[in-house]
């Protein structure tokens, strides 16, 4: 069974900084879940195909108005974490939001993505 590589990895992030949800979707596992870094639990989980497509969607709109910044991976077998973040202006102050994502991998597919953030106003 193949296995999750950095390269792979650095290949969805790139994918999510285009708000590529095709692309996306295409690493993803049919039994997959997304655990947003904003929503009701704190977060809100989405999980199959259809509501993880459904989640990327609703959360690349969400920052649709700032500039995506990547940031570290790391693969350790069938984990791995991705640092990010994102700039954009708000009333004359700048408005930064760095973010980690960890992974759990089922061969080279993402089965899970639980997302985390915190934002800074300058």
């Amino acid at each position: 069974m193949a296995k999750m590589t950095l390269e792979r990895l650095e290949q969805f992030n790139d994918a999510w900084a285009r708000g590529d949800v095709a692309t996306l979707m295409t690493f993803m596992t049919d039994d997959c879940i997304y655990q947003a870094s904003v929503g009701p639990e704190p977060g809100e989980t989405f999980s199959g195909r259809a509501a993880v497509e459904a989640g990327f969607h609703r959360m690349l709109t969400f920052d649709g108005d700032s500039e995506s910044r990547g940031g570290r991976c790391a693969v350790m077998g069938d984990l791995g974490i991705a640092e990010w973040s994102y700039v954009r202006n708000e009333g004359g102050r700048s408005v930064e939001t760095r973010g980690c994502d960890i992974f759990e991998f089922v061969g080279d597919r993402i089965r899970r993505k639980d997302a985390f953030r915190k934002t800074f106003i300058r």
